[in-house]
């Protein structure tokens, strides 16, 4: 059952990766276009949500158990899930601040980290699974 669940999330993890990479591309031609902005915010956060939920999910399936997505985190670059743990717990705080306090300032400093940072380590992510599938 364990199998199936983190295949499933990873399906889930998918789409919302290829919609964060579709609005990142909307961004790149209109930086100045609030929409797109928004847009990204809440792509990166479903993104994710739904990424640290499969490696939590595949931890399991390999018989490791934890809650937290820090501890989820701790345990995927343990586990070479993940290469870079850091940028890991960075988006945890960046996706904390964003959903419960907005502004502006922080909006255009997370863009920039979604762009420029974050949007890679969670195409590692999303390549270490589809080679498991």
């Amino acid at each position: 059952m364990s199998e199936i669940r983190w295949k499933q999330r990873f399906e889930n993890f998918e789409n919302a990766f290829n919609k964060l990479k579709m609005v990142i591309e909307a961004y790149k031609k209109d930086t100045l276009d609030e929409i797109y902005q928004m847009a990204m915010i809440q792509a990166f956060e479903f993104t994710y949500e739904l990424g640290w939920k499969t490696m939590k999910d595949f931890l399991k399936h390999e018989g490791i158990r934890v809650n937290t997505p820090r501890e989820t985190i701790k345990q995927a670059f343990a586990n070479e899930v993940i290469v870079d743990g850091q940028v890991w717990i960075d988006m945890l705080e960046d996706r904390n601040l964003m959903s419960h306090t907005y502004s502006e300032k922080n909006a255009i400093i997370a863009i920039d980290h979604i762009i420029n940072n974050y949007v890679l380590s969670i195409e590692q992510v999303y390549n270490y699974f589809k080679e498991r599938l």
